[in-house]
């Protein structure tokens, strides 16, 4: 009988977010072509750009796979942190060329990177050796992403309760006494992450059960006073998306990208342009 071969990709691919983590977009072994979307969103409040940093393999930080290329997406209107959509989309042809693109969806505004396979490309030896680095470290890997994820779910939770808390339509309904008890709560939450950035996911856990013990009954009282009902779009207002997102980079002395980043307006340097050199990407099987 006939076989159909068909051709897989022989890592996975994704970017990088916030704590290093590597965010996968296409699973390994996934037939090409293919594509896949994912949205995502900034790391601070006033974030005006982000760095798409595209990576292949199997390890849960980016540190420990191969980088193929990045490219920059400024523009991005400030906001609150969590705020801003970014649509990242992957599309990879049958010839192993992939295209990455960011879209901010507000804007419009948005940026792309093509990374071939002519150059640079892995060996199946090398391939292989990451696959099985991949395994043997799998737990270790495992344990330190949810350690990273703890402290990420634990900022943006604070981070959430501080962008309620200076909401204008709450103001006028928050009793002073719960307003500075929530202040307080939301200071000394940010001042624990500030000096405890080696926590485990075990502190981070812990840490978060303790500011929601101060914060949802203060929140179920306002909500059953009918300020749920004063919003439109429900849930907490000015609320930060759940997405994942880019953390901020400083890039003033980058000299490789054409402007400032994060908090700072963009340079108009070629950012809507394919970036840097074209990086390598196999099309190969992988067993």
């Amino acid at each position: 009988s006939d076989i159909l071969l068909l051709d897989v990709t022989p890592l996975s691919l994704g970017i990088e977010t916030a704590g290093g983590v590597m965010s996968k977009l296409i699973e390994r072994n996934t037939t090409i072509p293919c594509k896949k979307s994912q949205t995502f969103s900034t790391y601070a409040d006033g974030q005006t750009g982000v760095l798409v940093q595209v990576f292949e393999g199997e390890r849960s930080m980016t540190k420990d796979n191969n980088e193929l290329g990045k490219f920059h997406l400024g523009g991005i209107p400030p906001a609150p942190r969590g705020i801003p959509q970014i649509e990242v989309s992957f599309d990879l042809d049958a010839n192993g060329i992939l295209n990455v693109r960011a879209l901010e969806k507000a804007g419009g505004r948005s940026s792309h990177i093509t990374i071939t396979n002519d150059k640079g490309r892995l060996s199946k030896s090398e391939i292989d050796r990451m696959v099985a680095e991949a395994e043997k470290f799998k737990q270790q890997d495992e344990e330190h992403k949810g350690t990273v994820e703890a402290r990420n779910t634990l900022d943006q939770y604070v981070h959430t309760i501080k962008q309620t808390l200076e909401d204008p339509a709450l103001q006028s309904k928050l009793p002073e006494g719960d307003k500075a008890q929530l202040n307080e709560a939301v200071q000394a939450t940010l001042q624990w992450l500030s000096v405890n950035y080696e926590a485990s996911a075990a502190q981070c856990k812990a840490q978060q059960q303790k500011l929601e013990s101060v914060c949802m009954p203060i929140m179920v009282r306002l909500y059953t006073q009918g300020f749920a009902q004063s919003q439109d779009q429900g849930g907490v207002a000015g609320a930060a998306s759940s997405a994942p997102v880019f953390q901020e980079v400083a890039r003033e002395n980058d000299s490789s990208y054409g402007g400032s980043y994060g908090d700072k307006p963009a340079g108009s340097g070629g950012f809507d342009k394919p970036y840097g050199d074209k990086s390598s990407y196999g099309n190969s099987g992988a067993g």
